[in-house]
């Protein structure tokens, strides 16, 4: 069975990413980057499926979370200072591939 942290490190996949809403909705997200952070795996994802409050050229940041049991998931990440040093680590890359 594929985990959501296959589907974010498979190089090759084109297709949205999918997650579910607390209403069981399904959101649509482009995923922009997966970033290890400070003992966590996070991923940048941008909304296709209009969410309220989330502008179109926005992004959010999302954390693994790998439960005792049953499979891993992804889990918005509510600290704004960890969401900072996401995006952070996320622009420092870029410059760094701009540099090669």
């Amino acid at each position: 069975m594929e985990t959501i942290i296959d589907v974010l490190l498979d190089a090759n996949n084109r297709e949205p990413v999918r997650l579910e809403d607390e209403y069981g909705h399904d959101i649509l997200f482009k995923q922009v980057a997966v970033i290890p952070c400070n003992g966590k795996l996070y991923c940048i994802l941008k909304p296709i499926t209009q969410i309220d409050g989330v502008a179109d050229d926005e992004a959010m940041v999302f954390y693994v979370k790998e439960p005792a049991q049953g499979p891993p998931y992804l889990k918005f990440e509510t600290d704004e200072l960890a969401a900072i040093d996401v995006f952070e680590r996320y622009y420092d890359l870029l410059e760094e591939q701009k540099k090669k």
